[in-house]
């Protein structure tokens, strides 16, 4: 039962009225004294206090984000890497600045990309492409992939969109992923060919190609086709899916081929150590029981392919479109209703790219050149203490490639460590050491 406060003053108070008069006098007079000045006091806001509510109202109104994925295509010549790194210029970099610029990110998510969700699925290193690489992060609804494309460069393409769930993760829900390798035919033609563009494979090289990539199949200790990665590492354990050669193809003079390999994922350099090999035992240089010996414990000395040919084909999400593509609010993941657009991307920016460098530069030329000083052997001295295979030791060619090494090994513990990319002095000191043995 509820008292009222009537009901209440009479059973607390005495029964003499003049006693409860008192009372509720100096209650009210309590209740006046306390309220009275909060209710009608107002005082001036300072100059700080005018500060604040002129920053409350500049503040830009809470815009509605979902999870995203975005289909991106570029070019990787000119660029070191995708991998945002502060001071250097990468794909990253320019992604983010198009997106800032067009106000799809605030100036937190441009400095602190985790504060968006912001995940690539898989990193490609200097001068390497990507057809269909996916960024995960969050993006206001009604994004727009042409306004993005506004602002960026020709070589880089934003080609889709595309809504994701909210636990989506571009790298962790990634199942596999697809490179391909494409460099001119003349770097598996038999060590007695003549290595320039007028080269044309035949069906028994290709063969013996094809041969060759079976070897990779399945789960093998990769601890050799990458850096600073002991052999009893779990994580260098890697499982390739499939591994073949395409038919070859001519484009402006110059034959050209492409190996396309898929697997769980790949470490730093390994696909390009992969491809070196390959071409060493096509050429004679190396024989096939090397990729058998490079499973065990010893460290070898294997050679690595140019960066220029790779590429980043697809990337696999099977698990998701099985579990989210059919359920009528996400969709598919495997984009091969944009086949023409990254075929069209494929032949406007990556293929010249490719012929275009290996005519200015003869990369691939210049690395065969220097691919018999690997021993293929257990490495127990640096390859610049062999004589070259004209048996002539240069002095000036073993302190130029120790050097070069020595960048080289800087540069695989900043990549390792995400780190800052080191200056580009390791082409520089192997150019001008390949020229010095080209002369011998």
């Amino acid at each position: 039962m509820v008292l009222s406060t009537r009901q209440l003053l009479k059973a607390l108070l005495p029964i003499n009225s003049v006693c409860r008069t008192s009372f509720g006098s100096t209650l009210f007079s309590v209740r006046t004294m306390v309220s009275d000045p909060i209710i009608n006091q107002k005082h001036s806001l300072s100059e700080d206090d005018e500060n604040i509510v002129t920053k409350k109202l500049c503040i830009e109104p809470k815009v509605k984000r979902k999870k995203c994925a975005i289909l991106l295509a570029y070019s990787g010549q000119g660029y070191l890497g995708l991998q945002r790194n502060k001071g250097v210029k990468t794909v990253e970099e320019e992604l983010l600045l198009a997106l800032k610029s067009k106000n799809l990110i605030t100036d937190e998510g441009f400095e602190q990309i985790q504060t968006m969700h912001f995940q690539r699925a898989a990193r490609t290193d200097k001068g390497v492409s990507a057809l269909r690489q996916i960024i995960s992060l969050l993006l206001p609804e009604d994004v727009d992939k042409q306004v993005i494309n506004t602002a960026l460069p020709e070589q880089i393409r934003v080609l889709d969109i595309r809504r994701v769930t909210k636990g989506f993760n571009s790298k962790n829900s990634c199942d596999g992923r697809t490179y391909s390798y494409t460099c001119p035919t003349f770097a598996f033609a038999p060590s007695e060919a003549t290595t320039d563009f007028n080269y044309r494979i035949d069906a028994t090289v290709i063969d013996r190609i094809n041969e060759v990539v079976k070897s990779f199949l399945g789960c093998h200790n990769y601890h050799n086709y990458t850096s600073k990665k002991k052999p009893g590492d779990p994580s260098a354990q890697r499982y390739m899916v499939s591994f073949y050669c395409d038919k070859p193809y001519e484009k402006d003079g110059v034959e050209l081929i492409s190996l396309y390999v898929r697997g769980q994922s790949f470490m730093l350099h390994q696909i390009r150590k992969m491809v070196g090999v390959i071409i060493a035992i096509c050429r004679g240089v190396a024989k096939h029981d090397v990729i058998e010996r490079s499973w065990q414990p010893d460290r070898l000395d294997l050679p690595i392919a140019p960066g220029l040919g790779l590429v980043l084909e697809e990337v696999h999400y099977d698990k998701y479109n099985a579990k989210f593509g059919n359920d009528g609010m996400h969709e598919r993941l495997d984009f091969v209703e944009l086949n023409d657009q990254v075929a069209e991307f494929r032949a406007k920016y990556i293929i010249p790219t490719i012929i275009k460098v290996e005519k200015e530069e003869s990369s691939m030329q210049v690395w065969l050149e220097q691919l018999p000083l690997h021993t293929f052997e257990v490495r127990t001295e640096h390859r610049h203490l062999r004589t070259d295979v004209n048996e002539i030791n240069s002095p000036g060619l073993a302190s130029l490639q120790a050097a070069a090494e020595l960048i080289e090994k800087e540069e695989h513990h900043a990549n390792d460590t995400n780190g800052e990319v080191p200056p580009d002095n390791l082409s520089t000191l192997a150019d001008a050491a390949q020229a010095m043995s080209s002369e011998k």
